[in-house]
């Protein structure tokens, strides 16, 4: 894991695992690429895909976004929508650099924060929660807070649903149930992201007050930003030990 003296990488390769698609950009580059993902992916296939498609990229360490829970060395629980393998996988022996490895939704908030206290939405298979409140970042499950009968805010607001009921009630769902959370956590602004952010009307007369969209980017951007956090674990490529350091002051992650 990350110590105080560990020196932030010049260049970074972020990339974001989703059920569909994996995208990725690194430091100083403009365009992302992306290779199809899905329920056979494994985290080896993941890792050659990448490497071979980001040649040409300069990076000495990664980000990844990985879509479940994430511990000091990595996935914790295998994701419902990929192939298996991932939760001991040595993804930096694999990229032959460190890594560091946030859950998806942690990442897009990060890059969507700009200061106070935020909270952001993922929508995707599920829903991806997160809060930050002044440079602490502290991951939420509140896809799994039962709504009505037999139903949880996930089954109400995932993929499933949307696909369900269609795109103009699902979109009202949302904004019906967005208010109540921004209250509950006391949020001075709400950023909703995900893939299925897209079916979210843009126009900001038709969102709440003080809630908006995140932009495609920010994924990549919370990459680069993890590696400014000192006490976020980096795996490392010779299996050292990796001894949490304590926060600077500036961010934390719970």
């Amino acid at each position: 894991m990350a110590t105080r003296q560990e020196k932030k990488p010049a260049n970074i390769l972020s990339i974001d695992i989703g059920g569909s698609k994996v995208k990725f950009l690194a430091t100083g580059e403009t365009e992302p690429r992306k290779l199809a993902s899905g329920k056979d992916l494994t985290p080896a296939q993941m890792v050659e895909e990448v490497r071979r498609a980001a040649r040409g990229w300069k990076y000495s360490a990664v980000s990844i976004g990985y879509p479940g829970v994430v511990g000091d060395n990595g996935p914790i629980s295998e994701p419902g929508n990929l192939g298996s393998g991932w939760v001991g996988f040595d993804f930096a022996a694999a990229f032959e650099c460190p890594v560091r490895i946030a859950n998806d939704a942690a990442m897009q908030a990060l890059g969507s924060y700009e200061g106070g206290r935020m909270l952001f939405l993922g929508f995707g298979t599920g829903l991806g929660s997160v809060l930050i409140v002044e440079h602490t970042i502290i991951p939420l499950e509140l896809g799994e807070l039962a709504y009505k009968a037999e139903h949880t805010l996930s089954s109400r607001l995932g993929r499933a649903a949307l696909e369900d009921i269609g795109k103009k009630k699902w979109r009202k769902r949302v904004l019906e149930i967005v208010p109540s959370l921004q209250r509950a956590f006391l949020a001075d602004y709400v950023v909703l992201g995900g893939g299925n952010s897209k079916h979210i009307p843009k126009n900001g007369g038709s969102l709440p007050a003080n809630v908006r969209l995140g932009h495609n980017l920010t994924a990549f951007r919370g990459g680069y930003r993890l590696w400014g956090i000192d006490d976020v674990p980096t795996l490392k490529v010779n299996g050292e030990q990796r001894p949490r350091s304590e926060p600077s002051g500036d961010w934390r992650l719970l």
